[in-house]
């Protein structure tokens, strides 16, 4: 299903790089990218964009991803690839509680890839603008002399007093997350795996069909507008709030430094997915320890005032997991035996040892 040479495009013209230029293979690129923001002045065609920011407060956030790093293109297809290097920047926004409205996109690409191999990389980070109503307006390509790497920046906007950092969280707050954990973790354990079985046999095409759901959430994350709209709609504003890369663990530590508060986790309040439990009994793995260490999940993880527990109490999209506490207390996930263990952040690590 995905293990078929991610470079290979449907279409069989490949069309080199090196026959357009850069200023060529831009306009190629972006000839489609229409503005739909008002504070988008002007996008893409100058030295620079021009946008119109007079109202709230701007937000700017970067993302770097890194082929062999952060994406296999062995079984990421490239336009899943465009589509979640855009959403990893939206969800950073939204966790922020505020409204994306601009990207700039800049990629170094080798000379193995083909026009029509960026084609479908540029069609997933076109159709992630048009999900979430945001423009394309800028970025830079250059080549590289291995790989793919793609650099986006994200630009979004608020008004003052709804922007939600991760440092308001108070003593007795619950702590709350949208979604449910551990799928993106478990979809790439299954990627991973049948990844190691084409290399032995190039001729075996796996069977993905009862784990769908894990690896969309691995290939194809979605940030999550509908909570932000949700909150608003609710009229509740987060204390505290990040969304969830590095995993739970990693992401309530941060809540908690930078809040200067303890948080109590309860197990048995996970959301868990029934696919991604059987996933992990599949590999004999605690469904837990994919939920606290996985990452890449992208959902928010917030904190709220205990008097907004029956606006969001039996909610579909939210889950209350725990509270904040005193920060002497620590991080605590308190098990079904009604053991504490201290959480610890063994999530992403950008510069260890193990970052592959």
């Amino acid at each position: 299903m995905y293990f078929c040479g991610m470079l290979e495009n449907k279409n069989p013209s490949k069309t080199s790089l090196s026959s357009l230029g850069e200023f060529a293979l831009i306009d190629h690129l972006t000839n489609t990218v229409e503005l739909t923001q008002s504070s988008s002045v002007m996008g893409i065609g100058d030295d620079a964009a021009i946008l119109d920011l007079s109202e709230g407060q701007t937000l700017v956030t970067t993302d770097l991803l890194i082929e062999g790093v952060h994406f296999d293109l062995s079984y990421m297809p490239l336009k899943h690839l465009g589509y979640k290097a855009v959403i990893v920047n939206l969800s950073d926004i939204y966790a922020m509680n505020a409204k994306p409205n601009q990207i700039t996109v800049s990629i170094a690409v080798s000379n193995r890839f083909t026009l029509e191999a960026l084609e479908e990389l540029y069609s997933g980070i076109q159709l992630a603008c048009k999900n979430h109503t945001v423009d394309l307006i800028g970025g830079d390509t250059t080549s590289s002399t291995s790989g793919l790497t793609i650099s986006i920046t994200a630009i979004g906007s608020a008004i003052d007093k709804q922007v939600t950092r991760r440092s308001g969280a108070q003593e007795n707050d619950l702590l709350v997350v949208s979604g449910d954990l551990g799928g993106a973790y478990a979809g790439l354990q299954i990627l991973e795996r049948e990844k190691a079985v084409f290399k032995v046999n190039p001729n075996n095409q796996p069977d993905l069909t009862n784990y769908a759901y894990s690896i969309e959430r691995q290939l194809k994350p979605e940030a999550r507008k509908d909570v932000i709209d949700l909150l608003a709609e609710l009229k509740i504003k987060p204390t505290s709030m990040i969304d969830i890369s590095d995993g739970l663990s990693s992401e309530i530590i941060h809540l908690s430094k930078s809040s200067k508060v303890g948080f109590k986790v309860f197990e048995e309040k996970l959301p868990i997915d029934h696919e991604v439990i059987s996933i992990c009994e599949e590999f004999k793995f605690n469904s837990t320890t994919a939920v606290l260490n996985g990452g890449e999940d992208y959902e928010l993880l917030f904190t709220v005032p205990q008097k907004e527990f029956d606006k969001i109490k039996n909610h579909p999209l939210l889950s209350i997991i725990g509270h904040a506490c005193d920060f002497a207390t620590g991080c605590q996930l308190v098990n079904g035996l009604g053991q504490q263990i201290e959480l610890t952040a063994q999530g992403w690590q950008s510069f260890s040892g193990d970052s592959n």
